[in-house]
């Protein structure tokens, strides 16, 4: 049997994969084991979600496991991730949990945890808890049962964080909000309406069965014809449970997770907020944010793709700024994971304070053509050790020189092989690509 937990928590099909029984056991054995690690008092979790409809049995099932094991439970609501993480570290609780799956369509659920300060789990922890699941732990009874209320002004003290870390008023600044009918469908408009900005607000009104469906952070061509049709400086695009922030600009064109980064660290460059000048990626991000980077003297730091993996980066070094092209930012100063509405509001406060368009803005940073080709193989191992890929990787890379870039990944859960080469051209892109994906398969 895999691991449990993957890269975002225990995920998949709500009442099948994830049943109310494996959340209930999920979030016990994490109450034990963190009680476990301090038992000076009685723990305390938060607990959130998104409106996806199986949110509410899921909440039940994780709300009941955790005061089994005698933790005592702060109910949210629907808040986005960001949030609970947020208020586990606000209100001094133990741990949190936010049951959402993301990006993921409706009928995928997910549980997140979170443990003091607001910090994802280390993987050490997380298999602790997967080990100790089938286990029969103290089962308190009387006043040992945990409690149970509702934080009725959970929202607000998000909003509120979010207001005070932002640098600079949005007077003037027209937006698009896509909220995906997800967990920031009140919270975002409210935050960016609050901080002088005129909004407009799509799929802003969840039903429990419309979250991610055709809009969002995975879907941009609606966000893309609002900001057209209501003339507006900019359109932003979050995921259901908004921990992740695209853009467009006034003429529709997309603004990734890479040109975001590279608009947000030359600010904090100008401002010294910059930690060493040095800004976090991972090593999908394109090579024109490399380049953009190295041209403003911006050192770019890249770790694996996962945004734990850019966490754990910044982290040991202390940085201030890292994320992926899928749009997670986090700021370590301001939030302890990937938060998309701290991010639209500091990229709307960068052009406020400039007086520049979102396009002028984004220029910084030229996108290289990126091609990208998944090989199925029945050996990753035997692919990475082969003197003919390596070969065939030092060629097209000597090819390239500095205009372009090759890389070989393979699937953390498949037997595929990722190629992706970037270059100056698309065509040069993909004739790269396709030549190292048949060496590639002639191999695996």
């Amino acid at each position: 049997m895999g691991r449990l937990f993957g890269t975002d928590g225990v995920r998949g099909l709500a009442n099948a994969d994830l049943t109310p029984e494996l959340a209930l056991s999920v979030a016990a054995s994490a109450a034990r084991v963190l009680a476990e690690h301090d038992r000076s008092h009685r723990p305390v979790a938060v607990v959130g979600r998104d409106p996806r409809a199986s949110g509410e049995m899921l909440e039940a099932a994780v709300v009941a496991g955790l005061t089994s094991a005698g933790a005592d439970v702060l109910r949210a609501g629907v808040l986005p991730t960001p949030a609970v993480a947020h208020l586990v570290a606000a209100l001094g609780a133990d741990m949190g949990v936010m049951i959402s799956a993301s990006h993921n369509p409706m009928p995928d659920n997910g549980v997140k945890l979170f443990g003091a300060g607001g910090h994802k789990l280390a993987d050490a922890v997380e298999d602790e808890i997967e080990r100790k699941m089938d286990e029969v732990g103290h089962r308190p009874t009387g006043a040992g049962i945990g409690r149970v209320r509702d934080i009725d002004d959970a929202e607000s003290q998000y909003v509120e964080h979010l207001l005070k870390v932002t640098p600079h008023r949005l007077d003037g600044v027209k937006v698009v909000v896509d909220c995906a009918n997800g967990a920031a469908s009140t919270a975002a408009p409210e935050a960016y309406r609050r901080a002088g900005a005129e909004v407009v607000e799509i799929h802003a009104h969840p039903d429990g069965l419309n979250i991610n469906d055709g809009c969002g952070s995975t879907h941009l061509d609606l966000v893309r014809a609002a900001v057209l049709e209501h003339g507006a400086d900019l359109g932003i695009a979050h995921d259901g449970d908004a921990d992740r922030c695209l853009a467009v600009d006034a003429a529709g064109n997309d603004v990734d997770g890479d040109q975001i980064m590279a608009v947000l660290a030359l600010a904090m460059k100008d401002a010294g907020e910059l930690t060493d000048g040095t800004l976090v990626a991972t090593v999908m991000s394109n090579l024109g944010l490399h380049l953009a980077m190295r041209e403003h003297g911006v050192t770019l730091r890249t770790a694996a793709v996962g945004d734990r993996y850019v966490l754990e980066e910044l982290h040991a070094g202390g940085y201030a700024l890292g994320g992926e092209q899928s749009g997670h930012v986090v700021l370590p100063a301001h939030a302890t994971t990937g938060d998309g509405l701290l991010t639209a509001l500091r990229l709307m406060s960068r052009m406020a304070e400039t007086g520049k368009s979102l396009a002028e803005l984004a220029g910084v940073m030229r996108r290289l053509p990126q091609v990208l080709v998944n090989v199925v193989v029945g050996d990753k191992a035997a692919v990475a050790r082969d003197a003919s890929v390596s070969e065939a990787v030092a060629s097209v890379t000597e090819e390239l020189g500095d205009t372009g870039r090759v890389l070989l990944r393979p699937s953390g859960t498949e037997q595929l092989v990722r190629v992706m080469v970037e270059a100056p051209t698309h065509e040069l892109a993909e004739s790269a690509a396709r030549r190292l994906a048949g060496v590639v398969s002639s191999v695996g």
